[in-house]
C-alpha cells in the first residue's frame, strides 16, 4: 500500500440534462439500481446518514445536502472506521452532461484501487444506461 493518496478521476458523457441526471443519482432509493460498488441493497436511513450493505461489509454514507451545483459528494465511512471522501459532479456537457468521480486510493493495494475504478466506471456506465433508458 502507498503512504501518499492518489486519486483519478473516472467519467461518464450521459445523453440527458443535467438536472436530470442528478436527480436521479441524488435520489437515495435509486443507490442499489446504479451504484453496485457502493450500496449492494436498498439503504437505511438514519437521520442525515444511510446505513448501505456494500462489497466491503456496511457502511455509513453521507451526503452534500441537495442543490442547484450538480455536486453528490459522499462521505463513506469504511468498516475499518476510515471515511473517505468521494467528490462527485454532474456537469453540463455538449451531449447532455457528464458525471465526474474522483476514486482515492485510501486503504487501497493498487489492485483494489484498479478494481476500484472499474468498479466505479460499471457504476457509471449503468446510471447513463438507467437515465437514458427513461
Amino acid at each position: 500500500m502507498s503512504t501518499d493518496v492518489v486519486s483519478r478521476h473516472v467519467s461518464q458523457v450521459i445523453h440527458a440534462d443535467p438536472r436530470v441526471i442528478y436527480d436521479f443519482a441524488s435520489d437515495v432509493r435509486n443507490l442499489p439500481r446504479w451504484a453496485a460498488g457502493l450500496a449492494k441493497s436498498p439503504v437505511v436511513i438514519q437521520g442525515d446518514e444511510l446505513v448501505v450493505e456494500s462489497p466491503m461489509g456496511a457502511v455509513t454514507v453521507r451526503f452534500v445536502p441537495t442543490n442547484e451545483f450538480g455536486v453528490l459528494d459522499h462521505d463513506v465511512t469504511l468498516p475499518s472506521g476510515t471515511t473517505v471522501n468521494n467528490p462527485v459532479r454532474v456537469i453540463a456537457h455538449p451531449d447532455g452532461a457528464e458525471v465526474i468521480f474522483t476514486v482515492r486510493q485510501i486503504e487501497l493495494t493498487d489492485e483494489e484501487f484498479e478494481r476500484d475504478l472499474r468498479t466505479v466506471g460499471e457504476d457509471l456506465a449503468r446510471l447513463k444506461d438507467l437515465v437514458e433508458a427513461s
